[in-house]
């Protein structure tokens, strides 16, 4: 076995005291902060992470428990019936947001799970500068700090937020699902207005 394998087993066999032993420490600390170095190096490692500059590591706080809106003032209006919104969104898709409105000039590249309490999910995101030298001359970066990707985390083209609107299927029982099920509704609401 490897070095990352042996980190690997060690995280499932540890899980659970480690998650104790962090959160702790963790919940006392501000909801987006920078770290210099990976809790867990073998999964970062996976998800493209790189010691280079140009690279920030960001450990991000996300409360649990859903998205509610404020409580109920007065009067008996409809959009009041649910308290509750229902997003279609992953906390990890929410992490990824928080994590890039902190530092606008970078880009999502990735991120991970590394913890949970009653309260909170804790999640480490790479975040790739786009217009540093060093990651314009990478070969498996570079494609990072083209226009056409700015701003990837808010289109849902992290891979959280592809897993979150159902792209990791193909196939049959996934027709509905490309390019995003709006523009299929729409598509097929077209098609009953307009027949050919």
């Amino acid at each position: 076995m490897g070095m990352y394998k042996y980190l690997q087993e060690n995280w499932k066999n540890n899980k659970e005291s480690l998650i104790k032993h962090n959160t702790m420490l963790w919940r006392k600390e501000p909801a987006t902060i920078r770290i210099e170095r990976p809790t867990r190096l073998d999964r970062a490692r996976a998800l493209g992470y790189k010691p280079k500059q140009g690279i920030i590591l960001i450990r991000q706080r996300v409360e649990r428990g859903g998205r509610q809106r404020e409580k109920i003032r007065s009067g008996r209006k409809t959009r009041n019936f649910r308290r509750y919104k229902v997003l279609d969104m992953s906390y990890q898709t929410v992490a990824e947001q928080r994590a890039v409105e902190k530092y606008p000039n970078c880009e999502v590249l990735n991120s991970y799970y590394v913890g949970e309490d009653g309260e909170h999910y804790w999640y480490e995101v790479i975040l790739v500068e786009r217009a540093h030298p060093a990651i314009k001359k990478d070969k498996n970066l570079g494609w990072i700090s083209n226009p056409v990707h700015k701003g990837r985390v808010f289109r849902g083209l992290t891979s959280s937020a592809k897993k979150s609107r159902g792209l990791r299927r193909k196939g049959k029982g996934a027709e509905k699902l490309r390019p995003s099920r709006q523009a299929s509704f729409k598509r097929k609401l077209h098609q009953k207005i307009y027949p050919v």
